[in-house]
């Protein structure tokens, strides 16, 4: 009897919602420092551009996992990766709730991002080795439940650091102890991946990134997507929160974490509907939503409604999902089955460029003339990014999407 049976018949039926749990957690571990930035930046006279590069941190270490990850998985399983990842997050963790000074806020985001990256991608291929016929689902609900655990976390968090007697501890360790109770769980999981290779020999490479010629124009189109979508969601978990809270006036760490759970609770909403969409056609409606979006962010701040900013922030959520969860929907239909490595690893590499150079340019950009100046640029800029992509969709005529396996759905945060 293989391992994928054993998971079915042995009362492990439990691990495909413990993995998909895992996910959630993760990405929730990824947005939870989200409200406290404008805590920080008070406590240690951080400027926006230090707080971009804690953000960067991240991004920089779950490309490295996510390059990585998926081989070293396949050579020694998933479930010691998985638990690596766990207790990553959990390290992660505590050292935010010792932290003493802005370095252990770059320590810690290297440490998220690596463990957030290795636990996507592998969690992504376990749940596909657990569930193998089931794969287009099992996409589509890691899509949704990527963006709910960002709510959720985001949301609980900056109620803690609001209420909790301890607000720079109090939002670590609730997250600390849902992960903690997930490792029991990854514990007692039986190694899904039958086909492990165990001590194989050589070393461990990165996939070199590559884009066959006959599916260029809808890797394009799909890049550009990602690339927009991504360096929105880069300044919402960086300086979006607090620079709402200044524009309204409203300086409640609840107000600029509700505005972030707005938008990724939307996303998620927004995934769950799209899924039912022609891949290219929810990417496009996406992408020029994006677009419109972002005017709509400009305008609601404008006006220091915090009504209006936490719609426009919904909105976002809404034409974000889809953009981002299309773009990834109709490259995974086209792109080669020996080819999927290559172009994926092209794929995150320009996502998490387009996330962690924006979100940067953005932060020194608001360090020297400040946000207020700065957003409505960097919203121009991504809104032609958005038009950009969603005309290359209305245009290309690439080849006949064919029903597509789920690829990496995340790991953004």
């Amino acid at each position: 009897m293989s391992t994928i049976e054993t998971d079915h018949t042995t009362g492990q039926r439990w691990a495909y919602p413990l993995l998909i749990a895992l996910l959630a957690a993760a990405m929730g571990v990824s947005g939870a420092p989200a409200p406290l930035y404008g805590l920080y930046e008070v406590r240690w006279h951080l400027a926006p551009i230090t707080t971009t590069l804690v953000f960067a941190a991240y991004a920089v270490a779950a490309l490295g996992a996510v390059l990585v990850a998926g081989q070293a998985s396949d050579k020694y399983g998933r479930k010691p990766l998985l638990l690596g990842a766990a207790a990553g997050m959990i390290a992660g963790l505590v050292v935010f709730m010792t932290a003493h000074g802005v370095a252990a806020l770059f320590v810690a985001r290297a440490l998220h991002g690596a463990a957030v990256g290795t636990a996507v991608v592998v969690g992504s291929a376990a749940l596909l080795d657990l569930r193998p016929a089931r794969g287009a689902r099992t996409g589509h609900l890691t899509g949704i439940m990527l963006n709910a655990g960002i709510a959720v976390t985001v949301l609980a968090a900056s109620v803690l650091a609001q209420f909790a007697p301890h607000p720079y501890v109090a939002p670590y360790a609730a997250v600390a102890t849902v992960i903690l109770v997930l490792l029991v769980g990854l514990l007692a999981m039986i190694e899904p991946h039958a086909a492990r290779t165990g001590r194989a020999s050589g070393r461990l490479r990165l996939t070199r990134p590559h884009v066959p010629s006959s599916i260029a124009a809808d890797f394009r189109f799909a890049v550009l997507g990602i690339m927009a979508a991504w360096s929105v969601l880069g300044v919402y978990l960086s300086l979006f929160p607090t620079f709402a809270g200044q524009k309204t006036g409203v300086h409640s760490l609840v107000f600029g974490g509700a505005v972030v759970a707005a938008m990724a609770g939307s996303g998620a909403l927004s995934q769950a509907v799209g899924g039912r969409l022609a891949a290219k056609r929810a990417a496009i409606i996406g992408d020029f939503g994006t677009a419109v979006a972002l005017g709509l962010s400009v305008l609601a701040l404008d006006s220091g409604h915090a009504v209006l900013v936490g719609a426009a922030a919904a909105l976002m959520g809404l034409s974000f999902g889809l953009a981002f969860g299309g773009s990834l929907r109709h490259l995974g239909s086209v792109v080669p089955a020996g080819q999927r490595g290559q172009v994926m690893s092209a794929y995150y590499v320009l996502g998490y460029i387009a996330m962690i150079v924006p979100t940067i340019l953005a932060g020194w950009a608001a360090t020297t003339w400040g946000l207020e100046a700065v957003f409505p640029w960097f919203s121009l800029a991504v809104a032609i990014a958005c038009l950009t992509a969603g005309t290359l969709g209305l245009s290309a005529r690439g080849p006949r999407e064919q029903p597509s396996l789920p690829l990496v759905a995340g790991s953004a945060g």
